[in-house]
């Protein structure tokens, strides 16, 4: 997908086949647990599982195109890897168009390997930007803890 596009529920034609479209998105959401480069992009067109449009249906293809040019890419777990755990964190302040929500997401590493990430929208409604990366740093830490 394109950097910064934030996919929303248009007037656009529905999908003639959401079966299709559905079954397409869970295959994605399998395939972001070794390719977690495509995580945001897959979680963006699950929001529209319900009433897919040809918008979404596209979006999903070009995630497919993204394995056609680069096969090779995926994680890695070495098996020599010393103990060392890293944690980054970030957010997107009132990202969503439709419920102006924040997105929050981290991503662990245990030295070189990453172990988890996560990227999910807000529940509630952040006032600032600083309370929005405040809510992201607490859903790293318990993600931690």
């Amino acid at each position: 997908m394109i950097p910064g596009a934030h996919m929303h529920q248009d007037s656009s034609k529905p999908f003639k086949d959401p079966h299709a479209y559905r079954r397409l998105i869970g295959r994605l959401i399998y395939l972001t647990n070794t390719r977690p480069y495509i995580t945001f992009s897959v979680n963006q067109l699950a929001q529209f599982m319900a009433f897919p449009t040809n918008l979404h249906y596209t979006a999903a293809m070009k995630v497919l195109r993204c394995f056609k040019g680069s096969p090779a890419l995926g994680l890695f777990f070495p098996t020599n890897s010393i103990v060392q755990l890293k944690a980054y964190s970030d957010n997107n302040w009132a990202s969503c168009p439709d419920t102006r929500r924040s997105v929050s997401g981290y991503c662990i590493y245990l030295e070189d390997s990453l172990i988890t990430w996560k990227s999910k929208k807000q529940r509630i409604v952040s006032r600032s930007s600083c309370e929005a990366e405040y809510r992201a740093l607490a859903l790293t830490t318990c993600e931690i803890t």
